[in-house]
């Protein structure tokens, strides 16, 4: 498998990761984090030899193909048959038959192939990106943020897809909730180092947490053992008695290791600002509609009331209308049919994506947000450019120079100076990294107005909703309830497939019981070995986890004490735990998700039984 060897890369003064090691190991699944600038996309550039590191080497098997889905799609040719042609080699143009059969497997039709790449929806185009992908037959995949722009559906279909992939992968995606469904490990680029666990993008905070709280543990006992050697040296290596056992003193300081002070990474900070509002309903929508066609309206007959402290989403597919929806309830598009009422208090603050292009480009972070509200003094002013990370100086650049990220980060500042009782969020989480988005997300949930945001998280969806407008079925739906309901009650009808029902005799009681009976039995024997194995992990568990915590206080008296051996000796004990533990955690999972498995497998068994 691929092997990194001290990677090391740096622009100019700037190091993005120095001396990272890497070996993946078959069919491994795993998601890379980091936040923005930190080097991600570098290091897929410098596997895939598009880039090259300042020091170290990749080691990539022979035979060993790597494919990559990248995050901009770019097509070249007006047919879609012809854009999948250009992989193939001209000795290979009559083998076109295979990337036939992986569009069809993709969902394409054959009168699909004449059709233009461009005329298809995002989810689509990825599709037609992946067939030309998988016609090279890769071993691997390198996903750089491949959910960027997705619908729901587009992204549930892609989801499906690399669980089934049968190689390694790595993504980059800052949809934690993506992130975690589809991964085996999380790997993360902190502080320039390389950082890999088994498990969630929850399991790598807490390990990370876990061996950030002994180091700074470690610290401060090293740090009271140095300032009391420092004194002790101080008081005794004037006298001529204790001079000797000062200088021995003074060797013991110099073989001390200074620890570092861990550098803690800027994030964002949201808060929204609210204006406080007498309003139960903050607008009604009664009958409303819009199309740039007359004949073809995006959205019709609509009706939905939003009440203060409601979140409403807007979902469905791309091209559909729902950032036309939100921009007609702020007021940018004149509606065509219906009224919308909005009581008098209600104060809005727009995000939309076209609202990061009105602003001003030879004005400075500050000066943008300054003019939300004149009231707004410069220490409160630089107080939200700090929030959205432009502290000091950087809060002085020129909009003319910031990337689109630094741009949406400059407009959800102005959104946050705005004193508002109703925000309207046309995807916000695009070009956030996922502390990032955590905090938004807080920051909305914690806002006493109201909400309607336009998104393809279901994170969010499921975290935020609790009302949402749907477009599927050729219309704008309103649904009162959470998303979870929504898929539960009606669901998306891209995925519902009208299965024939089977029709089976009824079985007597005498057999209906001996059936019954014996599936009891069959569950109860699958389940067996599965519950010993949870009952040893959880016994062996809180064995070690008891032994970790003695072993931690060993540390801290060896530290305490000076005693560099001791101190080695538990560390190693230390590690050598830890490991075990987190080796049961994972056998403990394993265990569990089979018993959850078999248990929803006779589930199904007895159920059908019943019918």
């Amino acid at each position: 498998m691929i092997h990194l060897s001290n990677l090391s890369k740096s622009f100019g003064s700037a190091e993005l990761f120095s001396n990272i090691n890497l070996k993946i190991t078959p069919k491994q699944k795993i998601g890379l984090i980091g936040r923005n600038g930190t080097g991600k996309s570098t290091l897929f550039k410098i596997i895939l030899g598009e880039e090259e590191s300042d020091t170290g080497e990749v080691r990539i098997p022979k035979n060993y193909h790597i494919g990559t889905l990248r995050q901009h799609l770019h097509f070249t040719k007006p047919t879609i048959r012809e854009e999948c042609m250009q992989i193939l080699s001209q000795e290979e143009q009559y083998h076109f038959y295979l990337v036939e059969k992986i569009l069809f497997g993709l969902g394409f039709s054959a009168e699909d192939l004449e059709r233009d790449p461009l005329s298809f929806s995002g989810g689509y185009q990825i599709r037609i990106n992946l067939a030309k992908l998988l016609a090279t037959n890769p071993n691997m995949l390198l996903l750089d943020e491949p959910t960027n722009y997705l619908d729901i559906l587009s992204l549930r279909w892609l989801h499906s897809f690399i669980r089934a992939f049968e190689g390694e992968v790595i993504l980059i995606t800052h949809d934690r909730e993506f992130m975690d469904s589809v991964t085996t490990h999380t790997m993360g680029i902190q502080r320039k180092g390389l950082f890999m666990v088994e498990g969630s993008t929850q399991k790598y905070t807490q390990t990370l947490t876990l061996q950030e709280e002994t180091y700074e543990k470690t610290k401060l006992n090293q740090e009271k053992k140095r300032k009391e050697l420092e004194e002790f040296i101080a008081r005794n290596k004037a006298r001529a008695s204790t001079a000797a056992l000062a200088q021995s003193k003074v060797k013991i300081l110099e073989k001390m290791d200074a620890l570092e002070d861990l550098v803690q990474e800027a994030s964002l900070s949201f808060g929204f600002h609210y204006k406080p509002s007498p309003a139960k309903v903050l607008l009604r929508a009664e009958e409303i509609g819009f199309g740039y066609q007359a004949d073809q309206p995006l959205f019709w007959g609509l009706s939905f009331a939003l009440e203060r402290g409601k979140c409403l989403a807007i979902i469905g597919k791309n091209g559909k209308g729902k950032s036309t929806l939100l921009n007609t309830i702020a007021g940018e598009l004149t509606l065509q049919h219906g009224t919308i009422t909005y009581h008098p208090a209600t104060t809005m603050a727009h995000f939309g994506q076209t609202n990061i292009e009105r602003l001003n480009t030879n004005h400075t972070i500050l000066d943008e947000i300054s003019f939300v509200d004149k009231k707004l003094g410069i220490a409160e002013v630089r107080s939200i450019c700090g929030r959205m990370m432009f502290s000091g100086e950087s809060a002085k650049k020129k909009i003319s120079v910031l990337s689109g990220g630094e741009r949406s980060r400059v407009m959800l500042g102005k959104i946050i100076a705005t004193p508002a009782n109703l925000l309207l969020l046309d995807e916000p989480t695009n070009h956030l990294d996922m502390q990032s988005i955590d905090a938004l997300s807080e920051a909305i949930e914690q806002f006493e107005g109201s909400t309607i945001m336009v998104t393809h998280s279901e994170l969010l969806l499921r975290k935020l909703a609790t009302a949402l407008i749907i477009f599927h079925k050729g219309r704008a739906e309103y649904f009162e309830g959470s998303y979870d309901a929504f898929l539960e009650k009606i669901g998306w009808e891209e995925e519902q497939v009208d299965k024939p029902k089977k029709s089976k005799p009824k079985l007597d009681k005498k057999a209906y019981k001996q059936q019954r009976t014996a599936l009891i039995q069959a569950r109860s024997k699958a389940l067996s070995s599965h519950k010993k194995e949870l009952t040893y992990c959880e016994d062996q568990i809180i064995t070690l986890e008891e032994q970790l915590e003695a072993e931690h206080q060993s540390l801290t008296q060896a530290s305490e004490e000076g005693d560099n051996a001791k101190m080695i000796e538990s560390a190693q004990i230390v590690g050598r735990l830890e490991e075990q533990i987190n080796a049961l955690f994972e056998r403990l999972e394993q265990a569990s998700e089979q018993v959850d498995s078999i248990t929803a497998e006779y589930e199904v068994k007895l159920e059908a039984l019943e019918a």
